[in-house]
């Protein structure tokens, strides 16, 4: 009769056998995906040379498709992800970067009809001004969600596009950093909204969306534009509710004018009526649920939340424009 320290050893082998022939497997499906996303990159007109050079050193990174699964806006209670995103730190800097960008936020805001608050804000939560533009090789973050990842798709025609800005000189075929997601530069554009809305506003026959700050604002601007942004309204606010309230009233399904949320008891954070104007019809959020922050928030905000479809993204830039007033 065969032990359970014996019985044990022959599992371990069996999975030490077993692993080599998986990880074998996957390196072949890989293969195989990248030579026909090659072929259809070739049929889209990137050069042999430009394939080879920016396909050279693509491998498929297994923590890519870990944070796929682990995103913070998932993980985290909108108290735990605002309290890190718009830090007393963030605000201070922001306020540094609304003085020095004075003259260029104003001239791109008449541009584009974007609030330089908004840029601001938009730009420190999506890159921290700049200091944070991803550690991830760009072909390798897309082409393993493109092969193994949710949204397989999506990230396969968003690594086409990359491969066409390369082509056309827009991008550098090696040593192309982004988010673990393939979002590029300081205003985290993907490729394909790179090739739409990136901006050469410095004049330098460049869309320096990298190392430009002329570029990355009217970059962030002219998408948000496109988006259908209106600079006559805001974002929404932070709101207080009355004891008692029918908090089945929350969600998107519901929109109502600010006077008839007012007339329900919502009151702003210093207990003063809401705003008298007719103009702006209103959605409650409350992201944490009924215990937890409410906004009554506006078309904007579902204007960044275009962006980025999160609640917890469009609260953060929102609520850090507010204190660049």
């Amino acid at each position: 009769m065969i032990g359970s320290r014996c019985i044990l050893t022959l599992v371990l082998l069996a999975f030490a056998l077993i692993a080599p022939v998986q990880l074998a497997a996957q390196k072949d499906g890989f293969a195989a995906w990248l030579q026909a996303l090659r072929q259809d990159a070739l049929k889209k007109g990137i050069s042999t040379q430009t394939l080879d050079v920016a396909l050279a050193d693509a491998a498929p990174i297994e923590r890519v498709l870990q944070l796929q699964e682990r995103q913070p806006e998932s993980r985290l209670s909108w108290a735990e992800y605002g309290k890190r995103v718009v830090s007393q730190d963030r605000i201070l800097r922001g306020r540094r970067q609304m003085e020095q960008q004075r003259e260029l936020l104003h001239a791109i805001a008449e541009k584009y009809g974007v609030q330089p608050r908004f840029l601001v804000a938009l730009w420190g939560v999506e890159s921290d001004f700049g200091h944070h533009t991803g550690d991830t090789p760009a072909v390798s973050a897309l082409a393993t969600l493109g092969w193994a990842g949710r949204r397989g798709t999506y990230f396969r025609s968003e690594l086409l596009e990359l491969l066409t800005a390369v082509e056309s000189g827009y991008a550098q075929p090696v040593g192309l950093y982004s988010s673990w997601a393939g979002a590029l530069g300081q205003c985290q554009f993907m490729p394909s909204n790179f090739k739409r809305f990136a901006v050469d506003y410095d004049g330098d026959g460049v869309r320096d969306i990298w190392t430009s700050t002329g570029d990355v604002l009217a970059s962030m601007a002219r998408f948000l534009s496109h988006l259908g942004w209106n600079p006559d309204q805001t974002w929404g606010r932070a709101v207080l509710l009355p004891t008692g309230f029918d908090t089945r009233l929350a969600g998107r399904d519901t929109k109502m004018r600010l006077a008839k949320w007012d007339e329900l008891g919502i009151r702003r954070l210093n207990g003063g009526k809401l705003p008298r104007r007719d103009d702006l019809w209103a959605t409650l959020v409350l992201p944490d649920g009924p215990r937890g922050d409410a906004f009554l928030v506006y078309d904007d905000f579902f204007t960044l939340m275009r962006w980025n479809r999160s609640y917890h993204f469009a609260l953060s830039v929102g609520t850090l424009s507010d204190h660049f007033r």
